[in-house]
């Protein structure tokens, strides 16, 4: 599964149907916003090799933006992260049922406080 993440991932860079992000994210808000967002639909490892392409190398704090937003927005959802995937698979297996709306139910709260911390620090 992971290695087909990065498959997709590629793809989707060649065929051009990301380019529509391109302007999106021009300011560190938009930029933290589109991190939470791509780590939660494609995973937060390939929501970062979608996004390098967008920022300029000499961009640190953008940069440091990026990891930590796609880090921390992996808590969000059961697919923000695949170690999330892992551990409800595991979960399961051991009698115990974490269902999305349940990980959600802790995951939106921390997500956000920790991502407002990080980008009051940054920035």
């Amino acid at each position: 599964m992971f290695a087909g993440l990065f498959v997709v991932t590629k793809a989707t860079q060649q065929l051009g149907l990301l380019d529509s992000l391109t302007g999106l994210p021009n300011t560190p808000l938009s930029l933290l916003g589109v991190t939470v967002i791509l780590s939660n639909l494609i995973s937060n490892v390939p929501a970062v090799l979608v996004l390098q392409s967008l920022i300029p190398k000499t961009d640190t704090q953008a940069w440091l933006l990026l990891a930590t937003g796609s880090t921390l927005a992996g808590n969000l959802t059961l697919l923000g992260s695949v170690a999330n995937l892992i551990v409800a698979e595991l979960a399961t297996k051991s009698g115990n049922n974490l269902t999305f709306q349940e990980h959600l139910r802790f995951g939106l709260l921390l997500t956000l406080v920790t991502l407002a911390i990080a980008y009051f620090w940054l920035y």
